[in-house]
């Protein structure tokens, strides 16, 4: 068993010289491997081949004498191209056996083996071929300078075919383990650094990069990530502008100055160059390899570049998120204090309507009993005197009944707090409504010399709750009794008007100001002006009336100086003439 033998110095010096010719290429020659223990053919093999060339490359020969000594040979020679396999040797099925080992053990399946044998019958060719992966089989005798050249030439184009392929598995199993990879990178310098590193994989380089990206314009160039020597700030670099000029135009990888560049341009329009340094010329598949790795780098920077604006759009989103808890938080907090102080003030409301609804039904009850007195009183007096006497008495048990349902209701409402109030909707006669509410305030303006006009339609048929609305009415009134001032005017008007019912209440008081106005409806209200006749007020009048039309579907209006130059108020009911009473 012989050991292994480089042939490439050896026995090119066993031949006489021969100056190779002057345009051979520095590239690596074939690599071909040469097992038989016949020292005589390991000698003439290196004789016929040593002019040997194809596409610029010469031959590189290595060899063993066995079969042992060939598979530790082509283990620590994975890159043989072909093999020049002698069948027997230190067994007659020696070669065969490392055949089969080449395939499956060393599981190299592109290397070419040539099978040669001085006894072909002892290996019956359509089998062996079969059988153990054989790729081409000659009898030794036939194998001449211009057969082995013939044979070598099949071989190796067809090795490189093979090569091509594999590289190209290779290089593609590399961009979509490397793709994963760049995928998970949510940082763009991140991203950049990575790409370095897989382009040097890819193309099996060890060397200096820089990847420079630009958007925006011409001089927007940023470096998002650099190796070796293009780490180092103080060194100087290439033009940016040009080389990403020259390399968009170039269409693939281009080569210049010392350097590999490589373009990309994604889809949202950034343009990303990288820049090798390394004096290797890329072959076709390392080429292609880089078109596909360029296509998945476009979408990773761009998948990139989203991510980057999702996440700063997400930050700003978190931080007005946690502004506006903030903000949630304290008006939750003055939410809560106004909700205590209302408490405070529902208790003390609901407190002074208890003494309200005591001080006025007292006084009240005195009345009605009264006028049942003044009634039976009035009986024993003579006419006109006691029919007079006897209609008065009438309106005061009227408004005092009335007056008792309205603190009965009122203080009910307050107490429900909050709760729906349905009211009691029947036909009625607004104008009806109107004049009783003149006739019950005539008194009181009588008593303050004030003139009470009143302009009434006949007949203003309305679906209403009576006694709700006669107190809304009866509120207006008595406000404008209570504001305008002594021998003033008043005006109560109402009057169908397209289709609704109105009700005007107008005075010759003071009017109201622009500050009035944003409070007039509200609780516990008092206004700018003052009663003229020392009159109390508790500002609950004007909610009342808001609410009241409210639940009856019309509409409260306001001016701040009407016809008599005081406020004047407006109750507007659609008419429902069709209806029938409840």
């Amino acid at each position: 068993m012989t050991d292994l033998v480089t042939m490439s110095s050896e026995y090119l010096e066993f031949a006489d010289p021969v100056d190779l010719p002057s345009d051979k290429t520095a590239s690596p020659g074939w690599k071909l491997a040469i097992i038989d223990d016949d020292e005589a053919v390991h000698e003439g093999t290196a004789f016929a081949l040593r002019h040997f060339s194809l596409n610029g490359r010469g031959m590189d020969l290595i060899g063993a004498r066995s079969a042992e000594a060939g598979l530790t040979l082509l283990r620590d020679n994975p890159d043989t191209a072909v093999i020049l396999l002698d069948v027997v040797m230190e067994t007659d099925d020696a070669g065969l056996r490392l055949a089969r080992a080449i395939r499956q053990e060393l599981g190299n399946e592109i290397v070419r083996i040539i099978l040669r044998t001085g006894q072909p019958g002892q290996a019956p060719e359509h089998r062996i071929v079969v059988d153990y992966d054989i790729n081409d089989y000659k009898a030794k005798t036939e194998l001449t300078a211009e057969k082995l050249f013939t044979t070598l030439t099949a071989a190796l184009r067809s090795y490189e075919q093979l090569k091509r392929l594999d590289d190209t598995r290779i290089g593609l199993e590399m961009i979509v383990a490397a793709s994963a990879a760049l995928f998970d990178d949510r940082s763009l310098k991140t991203l950049a650094h990575g790409v370095l590193i897989q382009l040097n994989a890819l193309l099996a380089l060890e060397t200096a990069g820089i990847l420079v990206l630009r958007e925006g314009g011409a001089d927007a160039h940023a470096v998002l990530a650099s190796l070796g020597r293009f780490a180092e700030t103080s060194l100087p670099r290439f033009d940016y502008a040009a080389a990403f000029l020259e390399a968009s135009a170039a269409g693939g990888p281009l080569r210049k100055d010392g350097l590999i560049f490589l373009y990309v341009r994604t889809g949202g329009g950034a343009e990303i160059l990288v820049a090798l340094e390394t004096d290797a010329v890329l072959s076709d598949t390392q080429v292609s390899l880089v078109s596909v790795f360029s296509a998945k780098l476009a979408i990773a920077f761009d998948n990139a570049r989203l991510y980057d604006e999702l996440r700063q759009a997400n930050d700003a989103l978190e931080a007005r998120v946690e502004q506006r808890t903030a903000e949630l938080l304290a008006a939750n907090e003055r939410l809560e204090a106004q909700s205590a102080l209302l408490k405070r003030v529902n208790a003390f409301k609901n407190e002074m309507l208890g003494t309200i609804a005591h001080d006025l039904k007292n006084p009240l009850a005195v009345v009605l009993g009264r006028a049942e007195m003044l009634a039976t009183l009035s009986k024993d007096l003579v006419e006109p005197t006691r029919t007079m006497l006897a209609n008065q008495i009438e309106h005061v048990r009227n408004a005092a009944n009335r007056m008792t349902r309205i603190v009965d209701v009122s203080i009910a409402d307050a107490l429900a707090d909050a709760m729906d109030i349905h009211v009691n909707h029947r036909r009625a006669d607004l104008a009806e409504l109107a004049r009783s509410v003149a006739d019950l305030n005539s008194h009181l303006a009588e008593a303050k010399s004030q003139a009470l006009e009143i302009r009434l339609d006949q007949r203003l048929p309305v679906v209403c709750d009576p006694d709700r609305m006669t107190e809304a009415i009866d509120n207006l009134v008595s406000n404008a009794v209570k504001y305008a001032p002594i021998g003033g005017r008043i005006a109560i008007e109402a009057v169908e008007e397209a289709g609704t019912a109105r009700i005007s209440v107008s005075d010759s008081g003071p009017g109201l100001r622009g500050d009035d106005i944003m409070r007039l409806f509200g609780r516990f209200q008092r206004l700018s002006a003052q009663p003229t006749g020392g009159e109390s007020s508790t500002g609950l009048g004007l909610s009342i009336v808001r609410r009241i039309v409210d639940l009856h579907e019309g509409d409260v209006e306001v001016v701040e100086n009407g016809p008599l130059g005081g406020a004047s108020f407006t109750i507007t009911l659609p008419l429902r003439q069709g209806m029938t009473q409840a």
